[in-house]
């Protein structure tokens, strides 16, 4: 099972759309590895330079409707090939929230209030977030301050996040 844990990435934006999580101009490159160095290129947030604040971070916590746009599973394996598994948002874009359980990867919805208090309480911190996935529970902790959010993921969803994706459930059970 991949690590749903470390530090925290917090992009203050809505509808993030996945040509700004990966330009469509990279699309043509060949493995997962190849997209490392465009993640986030695009994007456009005040004081936000993707190569220095992507380094070492596991956690996205951003705003509504991320993943908008169209439907490829380059944005997923964008953000996992750099190391990124976890994504928190008020809300996906649908076709971009199956991708992210069909690569192993979690895509959690929290209410807005919630993600409210994670920008007011954490962002601009060094915060770190850790999934217990079985007990559907978030640990957000930074300057030695803790806190748990819960959170529900569907069963298949959550088994798909555990078998490693599609591929991998596909092996275990057929």
């Amino acid at each position: 099972m991949k690590k749903f844990s470390g530090k925290v990435l917090f992009l203050d934006r809505s509808d993030i759309n996945t040509d700004e999580i990966i330009p469509a101009k990279y699309l043509t490159e060949i493995t997962k590895e190849a997209l490392k160095p465009y993640l986030l290129e695009d994007l456009s947030l005040p004081k936000f330079k993707n190569s220095e604040d992507i380094k070492e971070k596991a956690v996205v916590v951003t705003r509504a409707n991320f993943g908008c746009g169209s439907s490829r599973e380059h944005a997923p394996w964008a953000l996992e090939v750099n190391g990124i598994n976890v994504v928190i948002a008020e809300n996906f874009a649908r076709i971009f929230r199956q991708n992210m359980y069909n690569c192993g990867m979690l895509a959690i919805e929290l209410p807005k209030e919630k993600i409210e208090n994670l920008f007011e309480n954490y962002a601009g911190k060094d915060t770190s977030i850790e999934i217990d996935i079985d007990n559907d529970k978030i640990i957000v902790t930074s300057a030695g301050k803790s806190e748990t959010i819960d959170f529900k993921v569907g069963e298949f969803d959550k088994t798909l996040v555990k078998e490693g994706g599609w591929v991998g459930y596909a092996d275990k059970n057929y």
